[in-house]
């Protein structure tokens, strides 16, 4: 089996190899840290979606969803910070001319001491390096990197900047001409404004009462310098945000509640939980009063997935204050401690903020698994994809034995009768063998084989990709086996 690094190696190729995912503009020599997603990569892209979307709309009865434009008012993204605090510190080689975020520098450095059975050291280090950013102590931070003697991957020296802020913001001219005055507007950092911009339109048009969430999917894009690790860390990316608004005073209840709730739905996709842990933020964002990751293990080690926060009543106050409009919420429920109606307040947000990339990644790497099926007689082997089968992007393929003696129409029959369904696949080329394997290389659930005792008795033979084993059923039920198994 692979080695960790050398996994992660392989679940690129494999996705590249069997239409997963491409480096974008590939006749082009590509374009740093942009992907895209093939017919088969869609698909599981588009399902992850899917199940977050029913899992957060349908599922609480008090959370509805909305779709925002990706372009705001520039004064959007004054009011919620990010033109003065969305930047990451950021240092240079003078010899290289590459330029570095810091914490990635120094997390290299603490991941080579631990690979070398150094682990107080690394402890420690992490430590420093956490409080030095905590504080926005930029030149401790440099002092840092001059002491651990950290040099640059390209020119290996340690000649240095001082640490400064890069802004990740991606800006762009709105309107026909230049000249129409200040038109400078942003392509939007995150989904999350959207819904802050919209929380009256949604409150007052869906009868909405506290405590209620909006969800949202979207696009969205940050100016990365350092990014990298395949499909983790990208310039253009989307997230499954939920901002849920509550009673000023219940945050850490709800914050704790959504921790829950969120770990659960992980867990929920079939994962062991020693696969994931929670991390605290050390150094909370702007608009937070409390802030935690959930992080998976990949096979570059634990990374976050998904983010929770406690964002008080930050955007929703300062919305109100650089638009002059009331982001207001008249409370009818009674106080018990005062015995009056709570009445008119900013609402207090808690987030919940998933990486739809970063979860295909985490899905791509808990499915990935290379199996030695050799016996003595003859050497063989298997890449199978083992998604849970409501995320599959195929979840049947119909393969007629051969390709006369009636088989194909019978197989177009079964494919007619589930396609409506859910995703099916068809294919008559090659041996059985050989299309069970690019079935299981794609992460097809089930495979039906169409023969000549399915024209005869109405029952076809289907395999199951986890275990190979083959059952003969009636080929009526085929459509309810799969339909059972994405529940």
């Amino acid at each position: 089996m692979a080695t960790d690094s050398n996994k992660f190696q392989a679940i690129i190729a494999h996705c590249k190899e069997y239409g997963f995912i491409f480096p974008s503009s590939e006749i082009y020599d590509g374009l740093g840290a942009v992907y895209d997603y093939g017919q088969w990569g869609a698909e599981l892209k588009k399902n992850i979606k899917d199940h977050w979307w029913h899992s957060m709309t349908r599922m609480y009865e008090n959370i509805v969803g909305i779709d925002a434009a990706i372009f705001m008012h520039p004064t959007t993204w004054k009011a919620s910070g990010h033109v003065d605090n969305f930047s990451d510190p950021m240092i240079d080689n003078k010899d290289s001319k590459k330029r570095y975020r810091v914490d990635h520098l120094i997390e290299a450095k603490i991941e080579a001491l631990s690979n070398e059975g150094k682990q107080l050291e690394a402890d420690l280090l992490q430590g420093k390096m956490d409080h030095l950013i905590a504080e926005g102590d930029f030149a401790g931070l440099k002092e840092l990197i001059e002491d651990e003697k950290i040099v640059c991957s390209v020119s290996g020296t340690a000649n240095w900047t001082d640490v400064r802020q890069f802004n990740l913001m991606f800006s762009t001219e709105f309107g026909a001409t230049s000249d129409e005055g200040d038109n400078t507007i942003y392509l939007r950092p995150e989904t999350a404004q959207g819904i802050f911009v919209n929380f009256l339109n949604v409150q007052k048009t869906g009868r909405m009462k506290i405590p209620f969430g909006i969800a949202q999917i979207g696009k969205a894009f940050r100016n990365e310098i350092v990014a990298r690790q395949f499909i983790f860390r990208m310039r253009e990316f989307e997230q499954m945000e939920m901002q849920f608004f509550i009673r000023p005073g219940t945050q850490k209840e709800w914050y704790e509640y959504w921790k829950g709730e969120r770990m659960k739905w992980h867990l929920d996709l079939g994962i062991s939980p020693d696969k994931y842990r929670f991390h605290d933020h050390v150094k909370l964002a702007h608009y937070a009063d409390a802030a935690c990751d959930i992080e998976y293990n990949f096979p570059i080690g634990f990374k976050e997935v998904e983010g929770i926060h406690s964002r008080t009543d930050f955007d929703l106050r300062n919305h109100q204050e650089y638009s002059k409009k009331k982001m207001q919420y008249f409370d009818n429920d009674v106080d018990p401690a005062t015995g009056k109606p709570y009445g008119n307040y900013i609402p207090y947000v808690i987030e919940t903020s998933i990486g739809v990339d970063r979860t295909v990644m985490l899905v791509l790497s808990e499915a990935y698994e290379e199996q030695d099926l050799s016996t003595p007689e003859r050497k063989d082997d298997r890449v199978v994809l083992k998604f849970p089968p409501k995320l599959a992007p195929i979840k049947l393929a119909v393969l007629p034995l051969v390709k006369k003696d009636g088989l194909p129409e019978v197989a177009q029959q079964l494919m007619s009768d589930c396609k409506g369904a859910f995703k099916c696949f068809y294919e008559e080329k090659d041996t059985i063998g050989k299309r069970y394997r690019r079935m299981d290389a794609i992460g097809t659930p089930f495979c039906v084989t169409i023969d000549h005792q399915s024209k005869e008795d109405g029952t076809v033979t289907i395999r199951f990709r986890d275990t190979m084993q083959q059952e003969r059923v009636p080929m009526s039920e085929v459509k309810h086996l799969v339909l059972r198994s994405m529940i």
